[in-house]
């Protein structure tokens, strides 16, 4: 593999983690260097760290904050 891609990969642990948990994209950067986008794109999606992943995991916080306010307030309006 290019120095200058193994040189980004090193920059982070998850990269380097999904590297070796994912074989298959040593092969794929080491014939097309050119794809290290989609291995970062592909990193984010394996670590669930895009954006409508991440808008989705506050909702379900939220809806489970909620959801335990609720009961409470159930719980002291029948104290």
């Amino acid at each position: 593999m290019r120095n200058e891609v193994m040189e980004v990969i090193r920059q982070s642990n998850e990269w380097k983690t999904f590297l070796r948990e994912q074989p298959a994209w040593y092969r794929k950067l080491s014939r097309h260097p050119e794809e290290l986008e989609q291995f970062q794109i592909a990193a984010l999606h394996y670590y669930q760290k895009t954006i409508p992943q991440r808008v989705e995991k506050f909702a379900n916080g939220l809806q489970m904050a909620q959801m335990m306010m609720h009961m409470v307030q159930s719980i002291y309006e029948q104290g």
